[in-house]
């Protein structure tokens, strides 16, 4: 085992960290609410937003929030974040927010850009922030700007996502047809990895 300090087992710091990152999208999309600019909050918590309206035991916890919003609202997102606590950094080419001063870049807002590519071999840009749907306290993606999302990215993270909307029935077999090509290849790579 690595040279780290253990602390006891705790469900109350396990259960704070899933508190904290739900309190931290809470707080970001009421402040951009306020300030009137679109955004989606996309990634894990989107993943768990949709799993969790099939089975509530499928959803995977995680430890950032992702936000999507078009790249001219980004100064008056700044403005309205650094409103309610959070410190901008733009860190690797990544637009992010620390929770205070004293914030992880772990546990960062990260922002991605509407109708853009994250990197420049991306199969495809970003859905718009109109591809979206009122989700538990927050905007989430629509099912297939989430799945296409996810495909594009393509990083394990995304392959397990995809493999949890597969379980519980979300997206099947048939999605393939409603794709683009090279899309539709990497979902059936997914399917093809749980067997």
């Amino acid at each position: 085992m690595a040279n780290v300090a253990l602390k006891d087992f705790s469900w109350k710091r396990m259960i704070a960290a899933v508190e904290d990152v739900r309190e931290r999208a809470c707080r970001a999309t009421a402040a951009l609410q306020k300030a009137g600019i679109a955004h989606v909050v996309i990634g894990g918590n989107a993943v768990a937003a949709w799993v969790a309206r099939v089975d509530k035991e499928a959803v995977r916890n995680t430890k950032d929030v992702d936000l999507l919003i078009r790249r001219q609202d980004l100064g008056d997102a700044i403005k309205g974040l650094e409103a309610v606590g959070f410190v901008h950094q733009y860190v690797n080419g990544i637009d992010l927010f620390l929770d205070g001063v004293k914030g992880s870049v772990r546990s960062a807002i990260h922002v991605v850009f509407a109708n853009e590519k994250v990197r420049a071999d991306d199969l495809a840009p970003n859905p718009d922030v109109t591809e979206s749907e009122p989700g538990p306290e927050f905007p989430v993606p629509t099912l297939k700007a989430l799945v296409r999302m996810k495909l594009t990215s393509f990083r394990l993270k995304d392959k397990v996502h995809l493999q949890d909307m597969l379980e519980v029935g979300l997206i099947d077999e048939d999605w393939t047809a409603q794709l683009p090509a090279d899309l539709a290849v990497r979902l059936k790579e997914v399917m093809q990895s749980e067997h």
